[in-house]
């Protein structure tokens, strides 16, 4: 098997996982919440504003997850997972590690792929590939890394403190 073969099936995999939670955050697809419950979800996060957060975290799983899927213009879609990931394991599932106990687990078995794919490349067998698209490599994902973390600092500048309630 060749690696772009490999590379096509992860995108596809872990793309396509990535933007069906964002499509239950948006549409209530696959057994979600949609809007009304993502917007709810944010609030119990004390993320504020909420309507801000709300959207970027649908905007990171939907929109990254397809990206990612498709090969396109990487590394935008490994960057939108990694950002939804890293804020699900600080505000949801840290310090714990195992899945079993709600840890980690699960969600660095999505940035660990992401990363691999900004690290390589989308491979041949990727809309970027066919239609002759490259952002500069590494600088586009560092700097993408770098506006990721930024924005998780802000996020959790700006969140509300525990004894808050959010309107």
């Amino acid at each position: 098997m060749s690696i772009d073969l490999a590379l096509l099936i992860l995108r596809i995999t872990i793309g396509g996982l990535i933007f069906a939670h964002g499509t239950q955050k948006l549409f209530g697809w696959f057994g979600g919440r949609g809007l009304a419950g993502t917007h709810a979800m944010i609030q119990r996060q004390r993320l504020r504003p909420t309507w801000l957060w709300m959207w970027l975290a649908i905007f990171s799983e939907a929109g990254g997850g397809l990206l990612f899927a498709l090969g396109l213009l990487s590394p935008l879609g490994a960057l939108g997972i990694i950002a939804a990931m890293l804020m699900a394991m600080i505000l949801v599932t840290w310090p714990r590690f195992w899945g079993s106990q709600n840890g980690i687990e699960y969600n660095l078995l999505f940035v660990i792929p992401a990363i691999v794919e900004a690290v390589s490349g989308p491979g041949r067998y990727s809309l970027d590939a066919l239609m002759g698209l490259m952002l500069p490599a590494p600088a586009s994902f560092l700097v993408g890394l770098l506006l990721v973390l930024i924005g998780i600092g802000f996020a959790l500048a700006t969140r509300l403190p525990a004894t808050s309630v959010s309107v």
